[in-house]
């Protein structure tokens, strides 16, 4: 039903709460009272009664007055714009624009019939000026000059369009999609590790001609067991999970005495065998192991020219990474709940936490070490894919959020809404809808803080990356925030500055000569894909969901040339295992089916029929292969293939032929989500160097370098 007060309509539509969304069924729903009073809460905001709602829009509407100059602006590049400043009444203001790499721009003042306004018992004015449109990219400042003194904020220009890193010019690029953890080698540690990423980069690179290679979320976990499996559950975006550490390819390995790497081989050793009998990935005890001999390593303490190198890593990251780490530590005593400690301990900046800090100075560092140990090792992995010729090399994934848990939220305190879940609406495939146990930023802090937390984390993902996926894109734009103790149906859409946080984007991405794909898939208003399109970001087609409103494929023509094109992604089953319809018999046996299983089959039996019609009208698939999984693998590959999509995409689970999923949309431990590792078609386990020799693999190289059959020589 729609809102009973009128005040919270004012204050929904002022703090960007859409009180009102188009369900999945097509019904336009309203928003109720207590949830726009409950996501208000979480930014702050007292709403709970009449009059508190009657003072928070009061408080709301003098609000900028009482700023002499908004504290960020994020303009494009090209574009004039006009920013208000608020001096004291009847006084004159200068403003100039400070350039990030030195220079002085003046801004221009135009006319502004705005009266001046009583602000807490002092009149006050407003007066525009006009910011240039040719400034140079970059973080500038803002500076205003008036009787009450020197100020300054945030300006930011960022690129108009972004497009294809230069490295691609009019390339056509493909690559392969991975969930790193399930790749293993015969020398890791029971799970694929960034030694691994930067083999594999260098076999597809080199043997598969390959441009770049996209990774699962290589964001921090929690430091002590146990750990979240789903790598789009961490705890920090900003910096990497160490569990991905090679331990014997640290400098200082090679240092270590006999006796000390002969208990490092122990200790792999014996943690082989543990696993051994697991058809899964064990992350506790490796991590528990790797922890180990990790600090025999750390222990063994840095040379002084690896010393300053660690030291300039640490003043890079500053304040944050130090942070970070402390919160690695405290868990060790707490849990890694912050909101479960004492007290005293849930703010990092509290005199009890500095006290920690002191006494455990060495297992902060030992932190501090490990993300500098990791970092190096990721820069390995992208310069083993630049010199593999990859145009792009690795690509990052970058998660939606973290959890109300997770050190970030520790950190950064009331830069996430407090009380409030992130999630989905109901839809077809969840009619309950879904609450991810994710923290929101709350889009009035991120302005407030010039969007650094943003900006910090995109630039630690592309340091040493050619590329970056933004898993859930529309993230960039509205959250489905949920109030604690609502369910999932009870939430609403709260919108962000999509223009500002696309545009940083943007900036980070051109400054890291790198390519930005957005995953638009699900429920996305159309706007938005014409938008990312316009501003040069890529979207992403999935061919099983690019389907025609009667139910038959969209043309490959029909795809978008500004997009990723794939046969699958890593929210669905392999492709083969897809056909073989293993996702079903799996929703059955988990009761996630709303219809039988009979009734789900034949349902998927019928579209794979109209594929099949279309792949062999096509010439794609040849008549008597219509019921041979593995032709169907490779015609699925050509479709996407004849597509105008700059950047195209293979699964490495399509290239070996597995058939198991990684993820279960809607089960936690009912399946083992992200622990499945990566295996051959009759489901047994297979290692790196399995993959290297599959011929397979090479089947499907073939098939996405556009060779007739199997060939060599740069395309």
């Amino acid at each position: 039903m729609p809102l009973t007060n009128p005040v919270l309509a004012r204050l929904a539509d002022a703090f960007g709460i859409s009180t009102e969304f188009w369900d999945w069924k097509g019904r336009l729903t309203q928003v109720d009272d207590a949830t726009v009073v409950g996501i208000l809460a979480g930014m702050g905001i007292d709403a709970s009664t009449a009059e508190a709602a009657d003072a928070a829009v009061a408080d709301h509407e003098v609000r900028p007055w009482r700023r002499a100059l908004p504290p960020c602006t994020v303009v494009r590049q090209g574009t004039p714009a006009v920013i208000g400043v608020h001096v004291p009444g009847g006084t004159p203001a200068a403003v100039w624009i400070r350039l990030e790499e030195g220079g002085r721009r003046d801004a221009v003042q135009v006319d502004n019939a705005v009266p001046d306004r009583d602000v807490d018992g002092q009149w006050t004015g407003e007066a525009s000026f006009e910011i240039p449109g040719d400034l140079p990219l970059g973080y500038h400042r803002v500076h205003l000059e008036s009787t009450a003194g020197d100020l300054e904020a945030t300006l930011v220009v960022t690129p108009a369009f972004l497009g294809f890193p230069e490295p691609m010019a009019d390339h056509r690029i493909w690559g392969y999609a991975t969930q790193l953890y399930s790749v293993r080698s015969q020398r890791s540690w029971g799970m694929g590790d960034l030694a691994d990423l930067a083999d594999l980069a260098t076999w597809s690179g080199t043997q598969h001609f390959a441009d770049y290679l996209l990774v699962n979320p290589l964001h921090a976990a929690q430091p002590v067991p146990p750990l979240e499996p789903s790598p789009y559950l961490p705890s920090s975006r900003r910096y990497v999970n160490p569990l991905y550490i090679r331990p014997e390819l640290i400098p200082e390995y090679a240092a270590l005495s006999q006796h000390k790497r002969e208990r490092i081989d122990r200790l792999r050793v014996d943690l082989l065998k543990t696993v051994s009998g697991s058809e899964l990935i064990q992350r506790n005890p490796i991590w528990v192991a790797k922890l180990d001999a990790l600090r025999v390593i750390y222990d063994e303490g840095l040379s002084e020219v690896r010393t300053m190198a660690k030291e300039n890593f640490v003043r890079g990251e500053g304040r944050m990474l130090t942070q970070f780490a402390t919160w690695c530590a405290v868990t060790a005593e707490f849990g890694t709940d912050w909101r479960h400690w004492p007290t005293e301990y849930q703010r990092p900046s509290s005199p009890e936490v500095a006290a920690f800090a002191a006494r455990n100075a060495r297992e902060i560092d030992f932190f501090i070490w490990l993300q500098w140990v990791a970092d190096n090792q990721l820069r390995e992995a992208q310069s083993a894919a630049r010199a593999a010729n990859m145009r792009v090399g690795i690509m990052n994934d970058l998660a939606v959020g973290v959890s109300n848990a997770s050190a970030e939220a520790w950190v950064l305190g009331d830069a996430f809404a407090s009380g409030i879940g992130v999630g989905a609406p109901p839809d077809h495939y969840n009619q309950l809808g879904q609450d991810w146990g994710q923290a929101p930023w709350r889009p009035d802090r991120l302005e407030e803080l010039s969007y650094q937390p943003f900006r910090a984390m995109v630039q630690g993902i592309l340091r040493h990356s050619g590329g970056i996926r933004v898993d859930h894109i529309m993230g960039l734009f509205r959250l489905w925030w949920i109030p604690e103790g609502m369910p999932p149906t009870q939430g609403a859409y709260v919108r962000y500055n999509h223009d500002a946080m696309v545009g940083i984007l943007m900036l980070e991405a051109q400054r890291a000569g790198a390519l930005v794909v957005g995953e638009d898939l699900g429920t996305v208003e159309p706007w938005v894909r014409d938008y990312l399109r316009d501003r040069g970001i890529l979207g992403t087609s999935v061919a099983w969901f690019e389907m025609t409103d009667d139910g038959h494929p969209v043309p490959p023509e029909a795809y978008r040339e500004y997009a990723m094109a794939s046969v699958t992604t890593h929210d669905m089953p392999p492709t083969a295992g897809y056909l073989a319809l293993d996702h079903v018999r799996l929703q059955h046996r988990l009761g996630l089916l709303t219809e039988s299983i009979e009734e789900e089959c034949a349902l998927a039996q019928r579209t794979f029929a109209t594929w099949r019609h279309a792949l062999i009208e096509r010439g794609f698939l040849a008549p008597e292969d219509a019921d041979n999984i593995d032709e169907e693998v490779l015609a699925m590959h050509r479709w996407i293939v004849a597509s105008p999509a700059r950047v195209l995409n293979a699964a490495l689970t399509d290239a070996v032929g597995d058939h198991r999923t990684q993820n279960q949309p809607g089960t936690v431990d009912e399946y083992p989500n992200w622990r499945v590792p990566l295996s051959g078609p009759d489901g047994r386990p297979i290692t790196l160097e399995e993959v290297f020799a599959s011929p397979r693999a090479a089947r499907l190289a073939a098939v996405m370098n556009g060779f007739g059959i199997e060939s060599v020589g740069r395309r």
